[in-house]
């Protein structure tokens, strides 16, 4: 069954950015700000509260894992990664950060809304793919207290069906 996509209203949410200053920077943030968005800009920290925002825009050319307080593929918020270089050392770092979407440096006038909306879908159905593997190994987990319950109750005289029940 295929799932229907809701497009969020951007109008008010937050987006941090972690780029060092510069035009792409200038032109993201003018792109965010005409579609809604209130932007806070970092470079080099990440501060803890951008944990907070509704977004975080990376630059792929020059970030690195020590900037961030999670796990590469654990972001807690939707990324979008801003893609200059294209060698292969940076696309494997990406690969392996696990961004929601991409836009191509330098930043113009297009591109910067699908991403937001691709990259809000991207992570809301990994955060539900990862609910859904969460609960499954729950239930794999209780299925064997189950089986361990049967037994005993079979051993001491039970029929399956009675022990199951």
């Amino acid at each position: 069954m295929r799932r229907r996509l809701r497009i969020p209203d951007l109008g008010g949410a937050r987006a941090a950015i972690l780029h060092r200053p510069h035009a792409t920077v200038t032109a993201l943030v003018r792109q965010l700000q005409a579609i809604g968005l209130e932007v806070d800009c970092h470079w080099p920290d990440l501060p803890a509260s951008a944990r907070a925002a509704d977004y975080l825009f990376i630059d792929v050319d020059t970030a690195y894992d020590d900037q961030f307080p999670w796990e590469p593929g654990e972001a807690p918020l939707p990324t979008i990664a801003l893609v200059g270089s294209e060698a292969p050392g940076r696309i494997e770092w990406l690969m392996n950060f696990g961004a929601d979407a991409q836009i191509l440096k330098p930043v113009g006038d297009g591109g910067v809304y699908s991403a937001l909306l691709i990259a809000r879908a991207t992570f809301d159905a990994r955060v539900e793919l990862a609910d859904e593997i969460d609960a499954l190994k729950r239930r794999l987990g209780q299925r064997q207290t189950v089986v361990q319950a049967v037994a005993v109750l079979a051993a001491r005289g039970k029929t399956e069906n009675e022990a199951y029940e």
